[in-house]
């Protein structure tokens, strides 16, 4: 037994809760223990711009925000329950980092 730490980051919080919970119904089916996911604090990146870039008129600004959310997931388990795990069809906003301990 072989316990793997899953980081889940994406920008769609939606899209990293429904792969959080497909690996939650694996880990259930497969009868190994599951923690999380346990939610890491959400990554604000703030870009500030010049409304008219030419700089003529009034100076305003518009400020754009990215929220990254993430997730942690520690599953205790067998080799072939962590390949049904790497099976999960993920779609292209999330990013998953699997790195095995013990």
């Amino acid at each position: 037994m072989s316990e793997a730490i899953i980081k889940l980051v994406s920008t769609t919080p939606a899209d990293v809760d429904d792969i959080a919970k497909q690996i939650k119904t694996i880990a259930a089916s497969a009868g190994i223990k599951c923690k999380g996911p346990i939610p890491l604090p959400t990554k604000k990146l703030i870009q500030t711009t010049r409304k008219t870039p030419c700089g003529d008129g009034s100076h305003t600004y518009e400020r754009w925000e990215m929220r990254v959310s993430k997730r942690l997931i520690i599953v205790d388990g067998t080799d072939q329950a962590l390949k049904q795990i790497m099976r999960i069809r993920v779609p292209d906003t999330v990013q998953i980092e699997i790195s095995l301990a013990g």
